[in-house]
């Protein structure tokens, strides 16, 4: 076979050099623009699971690498004038010139045929004599673009500017830098090597503020230099053709077809905060080795084999990347974070490192914090614990209720009711939770009026027997330990008079069995259900008395906390969703508008409740419907509540309509908790799908959340 590669970095090299190890009688060549000795950064980072995979790929081009590896453990965060330092990160590093030349040494030693400062304006030149063409050749594929209408790219920019430079200083470990000045906040990314890399992140206004865009590289570095005096010990930056740039996130929906493959950068790149460009690269040039290993001269069924090994891979690698790069560019939300929290914060960005594998890593790291969370936690005896508990497991004043840990259950049991009267089933599922060790029991929905039920099934507060049933339930869970309990008041609006859950989500009731439903505009919920009528000033005084009436009951019935449900297409997020809200009077049209009258039933709840308990919202984070309720909207809808004295945010997301587009990645509700809580600093509620401590742990002790809902895992 004739291989034809375009692209001499990583990834290319080490696709050449396997190709040619396994098969003497190919034609092996690569063609690189730049010099044999280019590189535009310093240094290059691995795991010890690459290492692995490397050793067994290919063990000369291992034992050269790793002999020239520097190795460290700990990662350092300087923040807020305090240096914390986690270890058990274990991280070899080898510096890019370094690498290129062992990797061209074994190309040559192997027979592939290595071009440098070869310009290939057209890779289909190359293809005509090729059995098969490898696009490596980087963020920037001239392969790709080549064959776009092939490969279909998709190639997205970051907000934030970064810059790659170089100093002889020794830096011993992996460290983060966070500096503000008069311009903005820096971020600096340093890690060892026989010279230490060191990039500068920020935002485009911290950059222009600085006057980056109009200095010259000698002034950019003297800038720096000056900044980060303190942490470069007298030692001098250095950059190589200094060029300011934000980084490209590439994705192809197709990386191979016929005879045509990319690698590396070119079919998929990650940012740099999680190191694995190049591990990402050799990576893929093993599995396409391995694709041909298995599948000979079959290059369509090599290809194939290929792209299904690695796809998955590198997408969750991108993920855990989008999430890290997210952070570093929002990171201002978090500089309210006290040094320690900022740390753990920042350690678990990206969702590959949990509290759990924080205290595998490093036990004393975790100890220490477990001691600082306890003590911060602890408002009666600050500062005196030494020996402490998981964040779990620490006290939390929900605006003068106190729960004894941040644990929230809801029963197991779906709810069962007759004419909202809950069940005594429902009602022993609620006492269960309650015995759980919680510190917070939350009912399902329920609901404040009989035309504001979601199903036949759905419990409710709205009659003196409702009452009564409540606070027999109530009274039990408070006999039985410290657990408080709070009641989630919805009206399901135009989502009511739906079947039972158990006939199908969203289906109608029949006509003799169903309603009148009430919404802001008189828009079904979907297609098939029942249109409701818009809502009036007598309707709006008849919702608030029901609310009203709702709390006064459920505080008679002995309830800790009134949770106000302004989410998942119920009647109060109706009002916020502009497809669902199309009136064009005070209560429609703008935000402010549709905000209105969600914000007055909040504040008809919180006048009806007992000054000495709590109100909190269950808060639509975002429909999830590209004309729906935007998270952005949801912080302005936050800090509305928060003045009117919300103690805590419930963070959910979706449901709004049949037309919403859905994440299903179970962390996502986390992250939404995590950016409500430190945009609007009110305290959140996590909703995600939490079945261990571990979890309930990363949420509250990262500062993501304040308390979490923990599911049965067999739910």
């Amino acid at each position: 076979m004739n291989v034809e590669v375009l692209g001499g970095g990583p990834g290319g090299l080490y696709a050449s050099l396997l190709c040619q190890k396994s098969n003497p009688d190919w034609d092996v060549s690569v063609h690189e623009k730049y010099p044999a000795d280019s590189s535009y950064g310093w240094g290059v980072v691995f795991s010890d699971a690459t290492l692995s995979s490397l050793r067994e790929a290919d063990y000369e081009t291992h034992e050269r690498i790793t002999e020239a590896f520097v190795q460290w453990d700990p990662i350092d965060v300087y923040y807020g004038g305090e240096r914390h330092r986690c270890g058990g990160h274990t991280f070899a590093g080898i510096m890019r010139t370094d690498l290129l030349e062992i990797l061209q040494d074994r190309c040559r030693e192997l027979g592939v045929d290595l071009n440098f400062e070869v310009e290939i304006d057209s890779p289909q030149e190359l293809r005509e004599d090729a059995d098969l063409l490898v696009g490596a050749d980087g963020i920037a594929s001239t392969v790709r673009e080549e064959y776009a209408d092939r490969f279909e790219p998709n190639v997205s920019e970051g907000n934030a500017k970064f810059a790659w430079y170089g100093t002889e200083k020794p830096f011993d470990v992996f460290t983060f830098i966070f500096r503000e000045n008069d311009d903005g906040l820096w971020q600096i990314h340093a890690y060892p090597g026989e010279t230490s890399t060191f990039i500068v992140e920020c935002s485009e206004e911290t950059w222009r503020n600085a006057g980056l865009d109009e200095k010259s590289e000698a002034e950019s570095l003297a800038y720096f230099e000056d900044l980060f005096a303190d942490h470069l010990d007298g030692y001098g930056l250095k950059s190589k053709q200094e060029r300011w740039r934000n980084f490209r996130t590439v994705k192809n929906r197709n990386w191979h077809f016929d005879d045509v493959v990319l690698v590396g950068d070119a079919a998929a790149s990650a940012h740099f905060t999680i190191g694995a460009g190049t591990k990402m690269a050799m990576e893929d040039a093993i599995a396409l080795w391995e694709g041909f290993k298995e599948h000979g001269t079959d290059v369509s069924a090599a290809l194939n084999r290929y792209e299904m090994d690695r796809r998955d891979k590198v997408s969750a690698l991108q993920t855990a990347a989008d999430r890290s790069r997210r952070y570093f560019e929002h990171v201002d939300r978090y500089l309210h974070m006290d040094p320690e929290q900022f740390t753990v914060h920042l350690l678990t960005r990206s969702g590959r490192i949990t509290y759990d594998n924080l205290r595998v890593r490093d036990t004393g790291f975790v100890d220490d914090y477990d001691s600082w969370f306890a003590n911060r936690a602890d408002g009666a005896n600050p500062g005196t614990l030494d020996v402490a508990t998981p964040p779990l497991f620490t006290q939390f004043d929900l605006d003068g209720v106190s729960l004894s840990n941040r644990v929230v259950k809801l029963p197991a049991d779906d709810q069962d009711a007759t004419d909202g009267l809950p069940s005594a089933a429902y009602r022993d599922a609620l006492v269960e939770a309650g015995r759980s060790g919680a510190g917070l029991v939350l009912t399902d929905p329920v609901a404040v009026a009989a035309d504001g039920r979601i199903t036949p099934r759905n419990a409710g507060i709205y009659a003196d027997d409702h009452r009564e049933a409540w606070t027999d339930a109530v009274g039990r869970i408070h006999d039985a330990g410290d657990a408080k309990v709070a009641v989630q008041l919805s009206h399901a609006g135009r989502r009511g008079a739906m079947r039972p859950r158990s006939a199908g989500l969203d289906r109608p009731l029949p006509d003799e069995a169903a309603w009148p439903l009430l919404a802001p505009s008189s828009k079904p919920f979907s297609k098939g259900t029942r249109t409701p009528t818009a809502m009036d000033d007598d309707d709006r005084e008849r919702v608030l008395a029901a609310f009203e009436s709702a709390a006064t009951r459920a505080a008679e019935a002995g309830f800790d906390v009134a949770q106000l449900h302004v989410g998942h297409g119920y009647l109060l997020n109706s009002f916020l969703s502009p497809f669902a809200n199309e009136r064009d009077d005070e209560y429609g049209g703008s935000l402010e508008n549709r905000m209105r009258f969600p914000l007055a039933v909040f504040e008809t709840v919180r006048d009806a409740w007992p000054d000495d308990g709590a109100v909190t919202v269950t808060l639509q984070a975002t429909d999830w419907h590209p004309n729906g309720f935007k998270t952005r909207e949801s912080y302005a809808l936050a800090e509305r509540l928060a003045e009117r004295g919300c103690a805590l945010a419930a963070v959910v997301a979706g449901q709004a309509s049949p037309n919403g587009r859905p994440r299903y990645d179970p962390q996502t509700l986390g992250r939404l908790s995590d950016r409500i809580r430190n945009t609007v600093e009110i305290p959140t509620m996590a909703t995600n799908y939490v079945t261990t401590t571990d979890g309930v742990n990363t949420l509250v002790g990262s500062g993501r959340a304040d308390l979490a809902v923990l599911y049965d895992d067999e739910l």
